[in-house]
């Protein structure tokens, strides 16, 4: 998709959900319904895509977006809030600049493919936001985190782990934690200058080791993966890149992908203690997001939200922002399920609800085992955007949600009560975007009890444009930092 010089629909409420939050706020939240929890203090971090565009020319993908971190400092009785850009080279230049200069996902530049050949989406470092070595990383798909102040929330550059990221510095925007070992293990995609995965550990120390290298001529496009004692698993959709329109530029890189169903999907187990990665063939299936996974004898165990929509409506609305029309968004439909890999090779599939959902949760602690409680975005009967927050338990099968009139609810991140709270005994912490009064709200639920509604509710002065993934540490930032 190209971009063009339009201005945003106005009148829509719906559409309001993507619109840009161009400059940056530091101040406490003066209006506060109901009463903070006590116990519950320390820093909420969001980040997603603040402004979809480059000056005054205008993005129409979701992914193009330039990253946006939200911090909220939580005291028990009071909400700090403070947003800042992360100052990449792509925020950097729509600062300067009302044309388009760098690449983006779904975005080429004007010029056709000449003007674009040769050149790799910009790093907008807008998709997860992670605690690391006593910092933050701004994660992105494609290329090196940007490593982030947690005071101030200054933009202290890429990161690249002293150079072992490799060719590309892929790093997934979804790294895992071993919760026992305080490892961290993640993936990279490099398309060239062969087709593979790459495989990560971090130590606590901080070095990067690398795992398993999983060459892949077909190699499918993957946001996600998940961890068990033994193994990182990944659920490989048959999502293709078609390389005579990569290397041509013909289109973007997300016009690029190709649905190919007859290939199927691979489940590919990489064991984390080194040995030959394990291919587990399956029927083709459309997702992005998995939850926990866990070993259960010799069978693998891993949980993801499946897509009931095709691919080419998928991919349309990624490409859905500032559209020119007056059309609402219309969020894919989807389904919680749980995938069984038996050591003989067979996939046994289970549906864990029929609710459309999206964002899926759990509690941290309970990584690479089973969890019984999955926390979720999702839609309520009729909506078109996720506007509810919904809690599974999967051990009696039990269903119940918190649902927000004309909202769009982001992902529910689980915060125990204390270090060693059972699972559940605590709270859910996600931004709701209340489309009426075109603000946003730090909505704090009981994540034993949905139902009784938000225990808080923290309404911010202005909206948080629709966003991804956030992170929670009990530090709290210290105001003498700003």
């Amino acid at each position: 998709m190209t971009v063009n010089d339009v201005t945003t629909p106005v009148g829509n409420p719906y559409q309001r959900i993507y619109e840009p939050l161009l400059d940056e706020r530091d101040y406490r939240v003066a209006q506060i319904d109901g009463t903070l929890p006590k116990e519950l203090t320390g820093t909420l971090y969001r980040i997603g895509p603040g402004r979809h565009q480059v000056g005054r020319t205008l993005l129409h993908s979701i992914f193009d977006g330039d990253g946006m971190v939200s911090r909220f400092v939580l005291d028990g009785t009071s909400v700090h809030y403070r947003n800042r850009y992360v100052r990449t080279r792509h925020f950097e230049h729509g600062q300067r600049s009302d044309r388009i200069r760098y690449r983006g996902v779904g975005t080429q530049i004007s010029g056709g493919p000449v003007a674009n050949i040769g050149r790799l989406p910009a790093n907008v470092a807008n998709t997860n936001i992670v605690n690391y070595d006593g910092g933050l990383l701004a994660l992105w798909e494609l290329g090196n985190p940007h490593r982030i102040a947690p005071d101030t929330l200054d933009t202290l550059g890429p990161f690249d782990f002293d150079g072992k990221l490799g060719f590309l510095g892929a790093f997934s925007a979804h790294p895992k934690w071993d919760p026992v070992t305080g490892e961290m293990y993640n993936f990279g995609l490099d398309l060239l200058p062969t087709p593979r995965i790459r495989t990560y550990k971090v130590d606590r120390a901080g070095t990067l080791h690398r795992l398993a290298t999983v060459p892949m001529l077909d190699l499918a496009w993957n946001h996600d993966f998940a961890l068990t004692q033994r193994y990182l698993v990944f659920a490989l959709d048959p999502l293709i890149p078609d390389i005579p329109k990569v290397a041509l530029a013909t289109h973007s890189f997300i016009d690029s992908l190709q649905f190919k169903k007859s290939k199927g999907t691979r489940f590919l187990l990489v064991p984390k203690a080194g040995g030959k990665p394990r291919i587990v063939e399956h029927e083709a299936l459309l997702h992005f997001h998995l939850t926990n996974a866990y070993d259960d004898g010799n069978d693998v165990v891993v949980e993801l939200v499946r897509f009931d929509t095709r691919w080419n409506e998928v991919r349309r609305l990624t490409n859905a922002v500032n559209p020119g029309s007056p059309e609402s968004p219309q969020f894919p439909e989807s389904r919680l399920m749980q995938y069984r890999i038996t050591q003989g090779g067979t996939v046994i599939e289970r549906e864990l609800t029929d609710r459309s959902v999206e964002f899926p949760q759990y509690d941290w602690r309970r990584s690479t085992r089973r969890h019984r409680y999955s926390y979720l975005s999702g839609k309520s009967a009729g909506a078109t955007v996720y506007d509810s927050i919904i809690k599974l338990d999967h051990r009696t099968g039990t269903e119940t949600s918190c649902d927000f009139t004309a909202g769009s609810v982001g992902e529910p991140l689980f915060v125990p009560r204390t270090p060693d709270a059972a699972e559940d005994d605590g709270w859910l912490l996600a931004l709701n975007h209340d489309l009426a009064e075109h603000r946003s709200q730090l909505v704090v639920l009981d994540a034993r009890d949905l139902e009784r509604g938000p225990l808080a509710t923290a309404w911010l002065e202005h909206h948080i444009p629709w966003g991804f993934h956030g992170t929670f540490t009990r530090r709290r930032h210290s105001a003498d930092a700003d």
